[in-house]
């Protein structure tokens, strides 16, 4: 110990430089190799980058623009008739003034009209004639008169239009129970009759319920003159009044009353 303190002590070399190389070989080699072996497995495992080749091509020329649409045929119109020339219009007024005013030629005696005549005159008229025609001329004939108007419907007897002619009468059948009741009275009804003169349709104005089916059956039977109006028969409509009464009884019982 003490040795070492004062420096004395005489180091005693091992087994001298050859281990010590061949342990730093091995060491370099051994580092070398995990080095190394990655580097080559890498290079196998990554894929070969392709060949890239660039190529520079012009661009074709565009084609030429397909021509303009043709116009249609109302401005080829107008265009044509712009170029055509204007040609003037004779019966145009003029422009200018006239230089001079030229009279218009005398009109003859048989040339002049008349104030209220016709323009040109009428036809069959004589130049220079007489107002008004001739004084021997006969006067023209009158127009003929307008056609009657047909009528629309029957026409109401009264007035202008006279009542018919009652040609054959039905008296009518007094009822049972009117007779035993003594009911008595007047039926007023308004009958529609033909262009022949028979009864087409009854209406009651006025009447007693008993008695109204007797004097309608009644007068359904009559038959009347037809009405002439403007030269032909047409319908009518009239009243007709039917009277009913009985025979007085004190008269009938031989006047014992």
């Amino acid at each position: 110990m003490f040795d070492l303190i004062t420096g004395q002590a005489k180091h005693i070399p091992g087994g001298g430089a050859g281990p010590i190389a061949v342990s730093s070989a091995l060491h370099l080699l051994t580092l070398g190799a995990i080095v190394t072996v990655p580097l080559l497995l890498m290079r196998q495992v990554l894929p070969s980058v392709p060949t890239m080749m660039a190529f520079v091509v012009t661009a074709p020329v565009p084609p030429p623009p397909p021509p303009p649409p043709p116009l249609p045929a109302a401005h080829a119109d107008v265009r044509r008739a712009s170029n055509t020339p204007v040609s003037a219009n004779p019966a145009a007024a003029p422009v200018e003034a006239p230089s001079r005013v030229i009279d218009e030629p005398p009109v003859s005696p048989g040339d002049e009209g008349v104030e209220g005549g016709v323009e040109g005159g009428v036809p069959g008229g004589v130049v220079g004639g007489v107002v008004g025609g001739l004084p021997d001329a006969p006067p023209p004939p009158p127009p003929p008169p307008p056609p009657p108007a047909a009528p629309t419907g029957p026409v109401r007897v009264g007035g202008q239009i006279q009542p018919p002619t009652l040609i054959s009468r039905v008296e009518p059948v007094y009822p049972n129970v009117a007779v035993v009741a003594r009911m008595q009275g007047v039926v007023i009804l308004e009958a529609t009759v033909n262009a022949e003169g028979r009864v087409t349709d009854l209406k009651v104005l006025r009447g007693i319920p008993v008695l109204d089916r007797a004097a309608m059956d009644a007068v359904k039977q009559w038959r009347y003159s037809p009405v002439i109006l403007n030269g032909r028969p047409v319908s009518f409509i009239l009243t007709v009044v039917v009277s009913f009464s009985l025979p007085d009884p004190k008269q009938s019982a031989g006047g014992r009353y």
